[in-house]
């Protein structure tokens, strides 16, 4: 666009000459905004932000330990099922590394949700932070049931993520089960029509497909392979009692 504008105002100032060169110096621009991420990014000087591999894993560990400190006790099977999960994500000697480092570093410290939630809101698409609120809704769960206490901070977390309401409500519905989980699980109201059901269960089925995380470790896809089963578990659910 830029190259055009200025081959026109060369033109206008100093004929083919001028067209030419206005051409050539608008091209250069092109490039370099395109490559800056836009206009807005290159005149703020803004860049993307990415967060490595080790932060990210002491980040989720960290936020990890807030939901299981939520309801005043330290479950034996809620620490199981985050080793067991960091172990099967990252390799035996990975994990124990991350582990050794959070005990040295972080444990200690004050852990704050809404900075580790926001930083990584920062720096992670979406179908990740999604996964991650699936992965302590786990966490909470391993004993055998996810208190109010764990609930509300993991939905305090949600909301630092920057995770949509309807989003963590269907995730949330997936560990709370009543009359009409299958619906919140579909981000549907129970008055919606056969049309709607169907409508829903393609776009939520498209959004939690595995695939939207195959960048991430074989943990992660498998979190999101849960997400989309229970997607469809709620679909047949909601066939069954329609006879659709």
């Amino acid at each position: 666009m830029i190259k055009w504008l200025a081959a026109v105002l060369g033109y206008m100032y100093f004929r083919f000459p001028g067209a030419i060169l206005g051409f050539i110096i608008g091209s250069l621009l092109d490039n370099y905004i395109r490559s800056s991420g836009g206009i807005f990014n290159s005149m703020m000087g803004e860049k993307k932000q990415t967060v490595s591999p080790g932060d990210f894993e002491l980040n989720l560990l960290s936020l990890s330990s807030i939901v299981i400190k939520a309801d005043g006790q330290v479950s034996q099977q809620e620490l199981d099922y985050v080793r067991s999960y960091f172990i099967q994500a990252y390799g035996k000697e990975r994990a124990n590394a991350t582990f050794r480092t959070f005990n040295e570093v972080v444990k200690n410290r004050q852990v704050s949700a809404s900075n580790i939630a926001r930083y990584l809101a920062a720096r992670t698409k979406y179908p990740t932070r999604l996964q991650i609120i699936h992965f302590l809704f786990g966490i909470a769960q391993a004993d055998g049931r996810v208190s109010e206490a764990e609930a509300e901070v993991i939905s305090e977390i949600a909301g630092y993520l920057q995770i949509g309401r309807r989003d963590f409500e269907s995730i949330k519905a997936m560990f709370f089960k009543n009359t009409d989980s299958a619906y919140t699980i579909l981000e549907i109201d129970k008055s919606a029509t056969d049309a709607e059901v169907k409508k829903a269960y393609r776009k939520m089925a498209k959004k939690y497909h595995p695939d939207k995380l195959g960048h991430m470790d074989e943990a992660y896809r498998k979190g999101a392979q849960e997400k989309f089963t229970k997607v469809q578990e709620a679909y047949e659910q909601i066939q069954k009692e329609r006879g659709l």
